[in-house]
């Protein structure tokens, strides 16, 4: 395992390929990379890039926005191939996205359109040799944002997962694993293939209604069980990035630089303590 550089230590303000030197000044081993910018640049200049910085190309976002209507999900879904190539060719066969924990329409509903949707986007990814992470958001308040309640937690996002193809896993975040009340079986139970990716934040001691998404601690600054957690990974046999993903915690008061060594510093004290790093 080792520690990528994610976006939210740095507030959203250092662009690529900026973000990438950066990685590489605070001391990161890897960068979570900006694939729209990259792509920009070309495939070429983008593995000079990050073979001149040594850094791992940890994972980049899925471009297709499957959250509208059909139409634009199709107009979208022409990136896709082009993309997974090109996230193959940089040595990053890992693409992720978050879906919200409620929805508009009834569950079933809503689950059997995301479900046609990624099974879609996973024969693409597949050609590719890419697989797709999905994220499950749990906090109570965007449980509640839209008339149902959806997949929160992680046992039955693994479950959707495995329905949309064998390339389809886990984005799987500690902050959303604990406050959607998971456990090390869950962990376990996803295995390496099934773990595409990881991020990493820690908790308040608030109660559940009193927890925002946006109001994060650094790895070990809180009360989830990190160490359980990272401890499961390892035992899971899961080798790739843990990005820390940190929203609020001041960080857009700090230096960019400054949050950045933070979160390398906070990630990497954690998993000293679980004898992962």
């Amino acid at each position: 395992m080792y520690v990528a550089l994610n976006g939210t230590l740095v507030a959203g303000r250092t662009p690529w390929p900026e973000f990438a030197q950066l990685a590489a000044k605070t001391g990161f081993p890897g960068t979570d990379v900006n694939i729209a910018k990259a792509m920009e640049a070309g495939v070429g200049p983008t593995r000079k890039l990050l073979a001149d910085l040594k850094l791992k190309p940890a994972v980049v976002p899925l471009p297709v926005e499957f959250r509208k209507d059909a139409e634009t999900f199709q107009q979208d879904l022409v990136k896709l191939a082009p993309a997974a190539e090109f996230a193959k060719a940089i040595g990053c066969p890992r693409m992720t996205t978050w879906i919200l924990p409620s929805s508009e329409l009834p569950k079933p509903e809503q689950r059997r359109i995301y479900k046609d949707r990624f099974q879609a986007c996973a024969k693409i990814l597949e050609r590719s040799g890419v697989r797709l992470g999905l994220e499950n958001v749990s906090p109570v308040h965007l449980r509640k944002r839209f008339a149902y309640e959806f997949i929160y937690r992680t046992d039955e996002m693994l479950e959707f997962a495995k329905e949309c193809g064998p390339n389809v896993g886990l984005l799987l975040d500690s902050w959303h694993w604990h406050h959607a009340g998971g456990t090390l079986a869950d962990i376990a139970a996803a295995g390496k293939d099934r773990i595409v990716h990881v991020q990493l934040a820690d908790a308040p001691d608030f109660p559940p209604d009193k927890i925002l998404d946006n109001e994060r601690l650094m790895p070990g600054e809180g009360i989830a069980d990190l160490v359980g957690f990272l401890k499961a990974l390892k035992k899971a046999g899961y080798g790739d990035g843990i990005s820390p993903e940190v929203f609020g915690r001041g960080l857009k008061d700090m230096a960019p630089e400054a949050g950045a060594k933070l979160g390398l510093e906070t990630t990497l004290a954690v998993m000293r303590k679980a004898g992962v790093a």
